[in-house]
């Protein structure tokens, strides 16, 4: 694992004359986060050694690099999730290659179900704490120290001065911004009715199918980690129509714009 990350960065390294001081991970539909970024440079997932492919709508599949307001920014444009088939060790390969690029803080974004009866389709929330309902975690298996602890802790998977920071930001720009905890589900369905109702119980906020996986790594490694979710629908018997990722894309790219402020306003202040 170490030497396919170590020739990840390298070929990484030789491509882009741009040193990321900070990791942003784009979820459905909200890639457009990258058009405000300076000096733009990419590199496509499929060009780069051992790197995963993404094959989910709305993930284009490339590492965008650039300026945003000065600050040397990388971006994730489409995550890989464990529903695909890959393994948690794929899943989360990116943050491992962000870590050894020297990256130190990682905003991760996602599109997502909102349980949290106060929420509606649009709102953003910053999440405090995750629950893990994949029924696997990425650290499983031969730990190598080079990269982080055996057993690593996980009782600030969010970092509080970043999730301050980001309040304070919302609060500037007028956004409303929510807070809570994410679940993470396996998928690829949309969760029963029962299921949201346990779900619920456990004390959710709102449930997703990514997220979880990166953010116990990013804790692995060091990284500090920001946590925003998009509300793109309301979780099953919460709302009353059917599903389907179309309207979820179609949402998460009308609340990009809310996004985007936000996260440049948050990446101004790191």
């Amino acid at each position: 694992m170490y030497d396919k990350v170590m020739e990840s960065v390298r070929y990484i390294e030789e491509k882009i004359n741009l040193k990321p001081e900070i990791g942003v991970i784009l979820g459905s539909g909200l890639g457009n986060l990258t058009d405000t970024l300076e000096n733009k440079q990419y590199l496509d997932y499929k060009d780069i050694p051992n790197f995963p492919q993404s094959t989910v709508k709305g993930h284009q599949g490339r590492l965008v690099f650039g300026l945003l307001n000065g600050v040397k920014v990388l971006f994730m444009q489409g995550r890989f999730h464990y529903y695909e088939g890959y393994s948690m060790k794929e899943v989360t390969y990116p943050v491992y290659v962000m870590k050894m690029l020297g990256i130190k803080n990682l905003i991760v974004t996602n599109a997502c179900g909102g349980i949290n009866t106060s929420f509606e389709p649009g709102t953003l929330m910053l999440i405090n704490d995750f629950i893990n309902l994949m029924g696997t975690n990425p650290l499983i298996g031969e730990n190598d120290e080079r990269f982080g602890p055996r057993f690593p802790d996980m009782s600030e998977p969010y970092d509080l001065k970043l999730i301050e920071k980001a309040r304070d930001a919302a609060s500037e720009l007028g956004i409303d911004c929510k807070e809570g905890v994410y679940a993470g589900f396996m998928g690829p369905y949309y969760e029963t009715a029962s299921e949201i109702v346990m779900i619920g119980r456990m004390g959710a906020d709102a449930v997703g199918m990514s997220t979880v996986p990166e953010t116990i790594v990013a804790n692995y490694l060091g990284m500090k980690v920001l946590g925003i979710a998009c509300i793109t629908n309301m979780a099953t018997g919460i709302q009353t129509v059917k599903h389907s990722h179309e309207r979820v894309v179609e949402i998460a790219q009308k609340a990009s714009v809310k996004l985007c402020s936000l996260v440049t306003k948050i990446i101004e202040t790191i």
